[in-house]
């Protein structure tokens, strides 16, 4: 099959060469392929083509399930088949040769990629051809001799001859119908069955030995075939004979309508820029609560619904805009599992999250719910899923996601979706391999994510929404670590920073000790009132209220009285009744001290507690003396243990209950860092280097400047592949006989190998070409392609 697309390949202008390689992203991703055979093999690759066949709409897929019904397919044959006008149908079979997932041959015949045959077991409900059957080694001769004979045909000849004479009669429609009339009574219906519910059904193995049953007859003329004593198949020819002239397989070319309501444009955008700073500022506030009061994970993976509310409570969001955030947070690498802590604690990278500028920071969550596997909001048997708990779904999840806004993005401008079931039976249409009941259960819980972060609004998408949909082919992994393209799109940028465009940076203090923001704050703002103040309200216009406890818990953070009034005072006028309630507050803070001690150390001989206290070696404890037999250290138990035995002392530990808890001391267990939350609350400890948050992934390849070196190389070859032992042979002379053959099937094949050159220099190579006396091959260590002396190298080993 890869020698008919290479075939195919060859005869390509540059023109359609790019769309293919537009629309396979991954048969030029790095190590980029310089030749066609190479190219073609990447495109033949199963798993590719089925990511490929995930990117079609439903008239594509109709055509490849139909062209592995049809004998040697053409465009006419398929048409014909499928009732459909050729106009029809060649936009369709266009877009499947534009995704190489087929192609022509000669006469026209349409050629599929074998990976795509792979999704379909039974194509359109049909077994497999007869000549699957007709040449089992089950069949003898004499059983195919006596077929014949049923059959009306001559018995003599070999065995092909005879296949093939068989096949023609129960292939032809109008000699089926004439071996039927002379059937036992209940057979049409009984093979009726067979060839609109099958191919495949259950039976009575009995019948089929017993003369003068359907079964039997159906078994002695070819139309039924047994592979166990309770299971029989109908043959495809036969199937398509019983269903008759008149069928035609589905084919839908026109997406279904959505059903669509007016809406105001300035409505939706002015939703979407109160939205989009509320997402930010609510994710500041739960991660700081994080820091505060770790998350813990249930035993089972996930945070507990118990936990859930509290993180609700105590940030003023509701329970599904928690759940959805902690998500996100998670995906975003913001919160993680801290084994220190014991819960899911803000990371590194939110440090430098929050001091990025709003539009940054919205974008950072965009992009982590586009390739979030998880559905915050989808409910099953009437519940919610635990929060980052694991979903069986996984990935499909996604997929939906990136499938229902692209949708929504062809709507016309100014409408919103009316009904949810439309708009699930277009998206349907639009990415047919997803499973139909996971996606009428997420689709709804998709809109309503988007919902709350600022991408649609009166079930419309907004210009954030927008931006975003146009991004599913580039969404990135949930486990990647370095920044999707998402977060830097000019588009996204552009949305992002509009929606943030109208956040308030200041707020209305009243004398009833009460500020407003009239307006949507932005998050520095609402972090500064949430500080030192109560939230009443919040939406078109946000309220606090400054109370006794509201300010005392800022002072309890570190802040002083001046350091609150100077950060409130460059956010608006403070009046006189806020002034005297923050001095006031910060007069009576302080009252009772409360001092940290790491260990007590305690002992009946005063003198000796003296003693210690004044060692010049223990200075770096902290001691000091509370009592003639009580000193404390500011070190804990553990180091005070081992500095005062390195200085000639004998302490024992002691517990809380007063029992000395000498123990055996075992092997040390490595030490934990912060560890990263996995899919069912299930955590890993992170490697000593992370990529830093404005790591970014490789940029996608030009196709257009690739078709044109493909095609350039393409006419430039001249048989090198019949010269390659014989170059590395006379070149690479310090290599063993094996070594160059080794060598040589990293040029002609294409297979990974590591080399060591004169130097000393160590590299994993792939895909070479030989170029005068040098091997230019794709280089790991360096992500390009090197050209590699090949005098200079002293050793060619596998590398797996």
């Amino acid at each position: 099959m890869e020698d008919h697309l290479l075939g195919w390949l060859r005869t390509l202008d540059e023109d359609r060469l790019a769309r293919i390689l537009a629309n396979r992203p991954d048969a030029i991703s790095a190590p980029w392929p310089r030749r066609l055979d190479t190219l073609a093999q990447r495109l033949s690759n199963g798993f590719a083509v089925m990511e490929a066949l995930r990117t079609l709409p439903l008239p594509c897929l109709q055509l490849a399930e139909s062209c592995l019904v049809l004998r040697d397919p053409t465009p006419a044959r398929l048409a014909q088949f499928l009732g459909a006008p050729a106009a029809a149908v060649a936009p369709w079979l266009d877009l499947l040769y534009d995704h190489a997932l087929a192609w022509p041959g000669a006469g026209g015949v349409i050629h599929l990629a074998e990976g795509v045959s792979r999704w379909w077991s039974a194509p359109l409900g049909l077994g497999e051809p007869l000549d699957h059957h007709l040449n089992s080694w089950t069949i003898s001769n004499d059983a195919l001799r006596a077929l014949a004979r049923r059959l009306g045909l001559p018995p003599h000849g070999n065995k092909r001859r005879t296949v093939a004479r068989a096949a023609e009669v129960l292939a032809d429609p109008a000699r089926v119908a004439a071996l039927l009339e002379d059937a036992p009574e209940g057979t049409r219906a009984f093979l009726d069955r067979f060839a609109w519910e099958g191919p495949a059904r259950d039976v009575d193995g009995g019948r089929f030995v017993t003369p003068g049953t359907p079964e039997k007859w159906a078994a002695d003329h070819g139309m039924l075939y047994r592979p166990n004593w309770n299971v029989a198949e109908m043959p495809r020819e036969v199937a398509l004979c019983l269903r008759g002239p008149g069928y035609h397989p589905p084919f839908a070319p026109d997406a279904p309508e959505v059903a669509t309501i007016p809406v105001d444009p300035e409505e939706v955008d002015h939703l979407m820029t109160l939205a989009a700073p509320h997402v930010v500022e609510r994710c500041a506030a739960l991660l700081d609560n994080a820091s505060k009061t770790p998350l813990p994970l249930l035993k089972t993976g996930g945070v507990g619904v118990r936990e859930v509310r509290r993180v609700a409570r105590e940030t003023g969001c509701d329970e599904d805009e928690t759940r959805l955030l902690l998500e996100v947070c998670a995906v975003a690498r913001l919160l993680a599992w801290d084994d220190k802590s014991g819960g899911m604690v803000p990371t590194e990278r939110f440090d430098r999250w929050r001091l990025d500028e709003g539009a940054a920071r919205l974008r950072v969550l965009l992009s982590a719910w586009w390739r979030m596997e998880r559905s915050s909001l989808r409910r099953s048997d009437g519940k919610y899923g635990t929060v980052l708990g694991d979903d069986p779904a996984g990935s499909a999840i996604a997929r939906v996601r990136r499938a229902v806004l692209p949708v929504l993005a062809r709507l016309p401008d100014g409408t919103g979706v009316a009904d949810r079931a439309s708009l699930v039976r277009a998206v349907h249409w639009h990415a047919p391999l997803l499973d139909q009941a996971l996606l009428a259960g997420c689709a709804p819980a998709v809109l309503d994510e988007a919902t709350l972060l600022g991408l649609l609004a009166r079930e419309a998408l907004t210009d954030l929404g927008r931006a975003l949909a146009g991004l599913a082919g580039r969404a990135g992994d949930e486990n990647d670590d370095c920044v999707p393209q998402v977060e830097h799109d000019p588009g996204l940028v552009e949305a992002s920073t509009r929606a943030l465009a109208g956040v308030r940076r200041s707020a209305l203090f009243g004398p009833d000790l009460t500020a407003v923001v009239t307006g949507p704050p932005s998050a520095e703002l609402a972090a500064l009132l949430d500080r030192v103040a109560e939230r009443e309200s919040r939406g078109a216009a946000s309220v606090w209220r400054f109370t006794t406890e509201s300010v005392r818990r800022a002072l309890d953070r570190g802040y002083d009285a001046d350091e609150l009034l100077g950060e409130l005072a460059e956010v608006g006028t403070v009046p006189q009744p806020l002034d005297y309630l923050v001095r006031d507050t910060a007069r009576r803070h302080g009252e009772v001290t409360v001092t940290s001690v790491g260990c007590v150390v305690q002992s009946s001989d005063p003198a000796l507690l003296a003693e210690i206290a004044g060692h010049r070696r223990l200075a770096r404890l902290g001691l000091r003396l509370l009592a003639p037999t009580v000193l404390v250290s500011a070190a804990d138990a553990e180091r005070t243990l081992a500095a005062l035995r390195e200085n000639g002392y004998a302490p024992v530990p002691v517990s809380d209950t007063g029992e000395i808890t000498i123990r055996r001391a075992r092997a040390d267990d490595p030490p934990h860092g912060r560890l990263v939350l996995l899919p069912g609350g299930q955590v890993a400890e992170r490697a000593g280097f992370e990529a830093p948050a404005h790591a970014l992934a490789e940029p996608a390849p030009d196709p257009r400047e690739h078709a044109r070196r493909l095609i350039e190389t393409s006419r430039a070859e001249s048989g090198t592949q019949g010269r390659t032992w014989a170059v590395i042979g006379r070149m690479a002379t310090r290599l063993s006989t094996a070594q160059q053959s080794l060598l040589g099937f990293v040029v002609d094949r294409g297979v990974r190998a590591g080399i060591t050159l004169t130097d000393g220099l160590t590299a994993t190579i792939s895909h070479g070409e030989l170029r005068g006396g040098a091997l230019d091959a794709w280089c790991e260590e360096a992500g390009d392609y090197l050209e590699f002396p090949l005098a200079e190298i002293v050793e060619v080993r596998g590398a797996y």
